[in-house]
């Protein structure tokens, strides 16, 4: 047998090396994006704060003016915010209050849509439709492959009552961005993944899977033959 060249052993060890590393520089891109997210929603009153502070106590606090510091802060605040909020919202307080934004935000020309439909997306994942599994597959983009898809709605054709559905496509590993498919039911593949299932197998790129999944075509009932 043949011993690998020197520049095979290093094209192995680069690819080994490469996938090593992707998962973990795949973290880290995610993990510091949602980290500056959350950072600038409280930098704004963080900021000015450690100065003033910094500024009272210059020899004691003076490091609390390092934007590091100022990024940890908001972000820390920003999650206690976050929390505070999903506190409220269980109580009749919070309740009360995120009806009065939500009354505000309709008053205001495009952020009423976006709020509104963002809003009935998030809740419609929340709960299972009638009469049909929530996560689906398709023939998409065109058949013979399959694409994880949620039923929004169950709506009808005009003219021939046939069932059809609105099916979002959300794109790998950013689910936020995706397709809206128009399906009639029979064409769909039912699953029985949960949307948190699902969720994972997008973000992953399909790392994140069950062994085994329903590819083919729904099964139709059989139909009595008439007489010949």
């Amino acid at each position: 047998m043949s011993t690998p060249s020197l520049g095979g052993r290093l094209q192995r060890l680069f690819l080994t090396g490469l996938l090593t590393l992707l998962p973990i520089w795949l973290t880290w891109i995610v993990v510091k994006f949602v980290f500056v997210l959350l950072s600038e929603i409280s930098t704004p009153w963080v900021a000015p704060l450690s100065m003033q502070i910094a500024a009272w106590f210059p020899n004691s606090l003076g490091w609390i003016n390092a934007v590091s510091v100022q990024a940890t802060i908001a972000l820390v605040a920003t999650i206690v915010l976050i929390l505070i909020v999903g506190w409220l919202a269980r109580r009749v307080v919070g309740q009360r209050m995120l009806g009065w934004v939500e009354a505000l935000v309709q008053r205001i020309p495009l952020a009423n849509v976006i709020y509104s439909s963002a809003r009935k997306l998030l809740d419609i994942l929340q709960t299972k439709p009638d009469g049909t599994q929530r996560v689906v597959l398709i023939d998409f983009p065109h058949p013979g492959m399959k694409s994880v898809g949620f039923v929004t709605r169950v709506i009808r054709e005009q003219g021939t009552g046939r069932e059809l559905a609105a099916v979002y496509v959300p794109t790998t590993p950013n689910p936020t961005s995706g397709y809206l498919e128009i399906v009639p039911l029979d064409a769909m593949t039912p699953t029985d993944w949960t949307v948190d299932q699902a969720m994972s197998f997008i973000i992953s790129g399909g790392a994140v899977a069950p062994d085994t999944i329903p590819f083919g075509a729904p099964a139709r009932p059989a139909t009595d033959a008439g007489p010949a």
